[in-house]
């Protein structure tokens, strides 16, 4: 954990993780409810408590100097450690059951250590876990049998939050050069994956001839198909299990677009609206997770 200087509020990190990733004194003042001059007085105050200058001034609006970047980097996980802490001191006892829903993909990449935090901080909340694709998954929570969700974005989610955004990739075998067979075959998900339909447009754009021979509602079935030297698929980039390994341009295959995972919310129960917060404030901190947005 960082140590801090005896007496620095964290207040004044609080702002100014908020100036830079809003890049504006003004944005940040409004979250925190200060006036503008009150955030400058703020990091004037900071600056002078750590000896060095964190912001300068440029064409864009404020960039981090050296100084800056690497507090920032240190700031961000020791507010969240000291909301956590006062939270769990100060909030009442959250108490229930709350069901997620997820798809496979995610479960091991991300899911272990978030939940594990969660579980320390609300220990008397039962947590349910159902994987499933993401088209699935949201017909469900329409029909109240999820309180939260965890879907490829462009699913149907209505007022979700966008978590995370990265690459998707070609994935195949070690062992076999299926991906250089035409028609390419692949082992891919329902017709309505957003990754099933990213794949087969760059196929198209590319034009290269394709045919799904094999077709899973989990990664594990996908993974098991290219394993045996059937065909390939697409997925995430790591971790893989040994045998797999990510194809690109290099072995005659189109790239692929970003992708984005968004938190669909169906509940606002408190178990529910705690369970969402702990989960947007944990990807924030995620490589490839996206900072809030000014509305």
């Amino acid at each position: 954990m960082l140590a801090l200087p005896a007496g620095l509020d964290p207040d004044l990190l609080r702002s100014f993780v908020l100036i830079a990733e809003g890049n504006s004194f003004t944005r940040a003042a409004q979250k925190v409810g200060r006036t503008q001059s009150a955030i400058s007085m703020q990091m004037r105050r900071l600056e002078d408590a750590l000896g060095q200058q964190l912001l300068a001034r440029g064409r864009a609006g404020f960039a981090l100097t050296p100084h800056g970047a690497w507090l920032l980097d240190r700031a961000r996980p020791w507010l969240a450690m000291h909301d956590e802490i006062v939270a769990n001191f100060r909030s009442p006892d959250v108490t229930g059951h709350v069901r997620l829903g997820t798809p496979d993909d995610y479960v091991l990449v991300w899911l272990p250590e978030i939940l594990a935090r969660f579980a320390e901080s609300h220990p008397a909340v039962e947590l349910e876990v159902i994987c499933a694709p993401s088209s699935e998954l949201m017909q469900r929570q329409e029909r109240g049998e999820l309180d939260l969700s965890l879907v490829s974005a462009g699913n149907g989610e209505r007022n979700g939050t966008t978590l995370w955004r990265g690459p998707l990739h070609w994935v195949g075998s070690t062992a076999h050069a299926v991906h250089r067979l035409s028609p390419l075959r692949l082992s891919l998900a329902q017709p309505s994956c957003v990754w099933r339909r990213a794949a087969t447009a760059a196929l198209d754009a590319a034009g290269l001839p394709w045919r799904a021979t094999y077709s899973s509602s989990s990664q594990m079935g996908t993974h098991a198909v290219v394993l045996a030297g059937l065909a390939i698929t697409v997925g995430l980039a790591a971790p893989l299990p040994p045998g797999l390994c990510v194809l690109g341009e290099a072995d005659g295959l189109p790239p692929l677009p970003e992708f984005e995972i968004a938190l669909a919310s169906g509940s606002d129960t408190p178990v529910a609206l705690a369970l969402e917060r702990h989960i947007i404030d944990s990807f924030r901190h995620e490589p490839g997770g996206l900072p809030d947005r000014d509305g």
